[in-house]
């Protein structure tokens, strides 16, 4: 399976730090934010990766490079200053990512979930899109989607909503209608979910959306020791 990294917004609440640096960049427990991304693929055998950018994306691909220093092959969808917002990015790489289901994953959140469970289990029958939900974080209580009842499929409200934590798997079938341009993801989801096309699984782990100075302060300060937990954990299970 191949994957997309999201890493073309520009970053606004996290200025100044992203005045002269791409938000991908910013370093968490020691690391550029993306780079935690690339490693989680590699771990799970994804090799080819599509990276996003637009604002100062020169300075991703520079530190980057081909990925080879990651085991991983790296590959670049430049979209200009401004952006193409979700969907009209995944739309512009979608030659760059294939005909089979892919895994996509926003830039700028950061995640002890690993993406292996995620691939293995792949897209539902009938689903072009299947989401990874989290718990509502303090600056997004009203979340996103909700499950519908008795069944895996998405809706687009309900009595309980969960936030979508930014990664997800889908089928290039589900960007077929979206037109060329920036064009945001939320329409096409609960277009789609109307028609019982997007699944999705709720992750209690750890999920942090790194939007501010503050969330990526917080999250440099207790991103390891989460980690280090998960991993103890493997090893008892």
């Amino acid at each position: 399976m191949r994957a997309m990294i999201l890493a073309a917004g520009r970053g606004e609440r996290m200025r100044p730090l992203t005045d002269h640096l791409p938000k991908p960049l910013l370093t968490v427990a020691g690391k550029p934010l993306i780079v935690h991304h690339i490693e989680a693929l590699a771990a799970a055998g994804v090799l080819d990766i599509v990276i996003n950018h637009a604002w100062l994306g020169h300075l991703i691909e520079q530190q980057l490079g081909d990925g080879r220093q990651f085991g991983v092959r790296l590959h670049y969808s430049a979209e200009g200053a401004t952006g193409l917002e979700t969907a009209g990015g995944i739309k512009k790489a979608l030659p760059m990512l294939g005909t089979e289901p892919f895994l996509v994953i926003n830039g700028d959140v950061l995640s002890t979930l690993q993406p292996a469970a995620l691939i293995a289990q792949g897209l539902p029958q009938s689903a072009l899109a299947h989401l990874v939900l989290v718990p509502n974080p303090s600056q997004h209580p009203k979340g996103d989607f909700a499950f519908a009842p008795t069944s895996p499929w998405l809706c687009s409200s309900g009595d309980e909503q969960f936030t979508f934590s930014g990664i997800a798997l889908y089928h290039p079938d589900f960007f077929k209608d979206v037109p060329e341009g920036a064009q945001k993801l939320a329409p096409f989801l609960r277009q789609a979910m109307m028609q019982q096309q997007v699944s999705g699984e709720l992750f209690s782990g750890y999920w942090a959306d790194i939007g501010t100075p503050e969330r990526l302060q917080q999250a440099d300060s207790t991103f390891a020791a989460h980690q280090e937990m998960q991993l103890r954990n493997h090893h008892v299970g």
